[in-house]
């Protein structure tokens, strides 16, 4: 079986421009367990066409055994999730399903742990952390970034054919506590802006070597935001920077009163629409300037009332497409999906979307 499933996913046509994407973001412990075969057939069976899929989240180990000095070196296969990441990669390749690796960048508590030197510190040398005392490595350290770039690269051995990276920016923490944080590898007065766009530009040339898209995991107040917001993200930066942008615009993350919604989680079209349209409209204002396709990361899980269902879902959904947006992800972090969340897949765009790096 396994060789039938390698050898079918390597005589698939050489993929061509993402479009359409549709995907569902689905946590390493779902991938590796027969939870993933139940999703599967939900991607059978609706419009899903694409699988999000953690190589490396936010605890700093990794999916699968990898072969990468760092990871070896800092112990990051001491968790593994996927011992078979390989087999069904393949698998999802066979039935069409687009196999993207999310990668987590700055967000490494076993990074900063196990690489001191790489890690943001203290003025008295200890590990600085977050409000949930979590460490974070520096983010002007471009060493942080290749470490992510060579996890990509061999993600794409594995058959992934995309690569998305997650937490490209600083901590979003208080000024107060930030105003804690010492970062070591800072090159003189250099903002937190000027060096997440460096290192997107490190990862942006490593990752189009690799012949896949490179996308990036963005917050969702950054088509709004009118500076970085401390955390070195902004918006013109990163749609010039990437090939795919995907803003995080959760409603239940809004605060009440923006864009003049009483209750921003209980309008999940409104919120979606009007962030979309200061996204599309700030690349617009970028002129004959190439800039990345807007893929939105939209709510399916619950977060305070009203408790979310098919209906929320599929309003977020409609209003991404009324403004000619229709490429989506949805997040949840449990990755459990209702099928009320989507169309049969009769509705839905052929399958075998594709896989190139975007032309700049």
């Amino acid at each position: 079986m396994l060789s039938y499933l390698l050898l079918a996913a390597s005589v698939t046509a050489s993929p061509g421009p993402a479009t359409d994407v549709r995907g569902i973001y689905v946590n390493a412990w779902a991938f590796g367990t027969k939870k993933f075969y139940q999703l599967v057939h939900l991607a059978e069976t609706t419009e899903i066409n694409a699988f999000v899929i953690d190589v490396k989240d936010d605890t700093g180990y990794l999916t699968y055994r990898s072969e990468v000095p760092t990871a070896i070196e800092i112990g990051a296969n001491g968790q593994l999730r996927a011992r078979d990441t390989r087999e069904r990669v393949a698998l999802l390749k066979l039935k069409g399903i687009r196999p993207i690796a999310r990668i987590v960048v700055a967000k490494d508590p076993l990074l900063a742990g196990k690489k001191p030197g790489w890690a943001i510190r203290t003025a008295d040398g200890g590990h600085w952390t977050d409000r949930l005392e979590t460490r974070w490595v520096d983010a002007f350290n471009d060493s942080v970034w290749v470490y992510a770039a060579e996890l990509a690269a061999e993600a794409v051995r594995m058959g992934f054919e995309e690569i998305q990276y997650d937490y490209v920016r600083f901590p979003d923490e208080p000024k107060s506590r930030m105003a804690k944080a010492v970062f070591s590898a800072r090159k003189g007065t250099e903002t937190s802006r000027a060096a997440v766009t460096r290192n997107l530009n490190l990862l942006a040339v490593r990752t189009r070597a690799l012949n896949v898209p490179f996308t990036i995991d963005i917050f969702g107040l950054t088509t709004t935001a009118l500076d970085d917001m401390g955390i070195g993200q902004m918006w013109e930066d990163l749609v010039t920077s990437a090939d795919v942008v995907l803003p995080m615009i959760y409603p239940s993350h809004y605060g009440r009163g923006v864009y003049g919604v009483a209750r921003p989680n209980g309008s999940p079209y409104t919120m979606i629409r009007r962030a979309l349209e200061d996204g599309l409209k700030r690349s617009k204002a970028l002129g004959a300037q190439k800039t990345a396709e807007i893929r939105p990361y939209l709510q399916a899980f619950t977060l305070g009332q009203p408790r979310y269902t098919g209906h929320h879902v599929r309003e977020q959904i409609r209003a991404a497409e009324d403004v000619g947006v229709t490429s989506w992800v949805l997040w949840n972090p449990r990755s459990a999906y209702d099928r009320s969340y989507f169309r049969a897949d009769t509705l839905a765009p052929a399958r075998g979307v594709g896989g190139g790096p975007s032309p700049k």
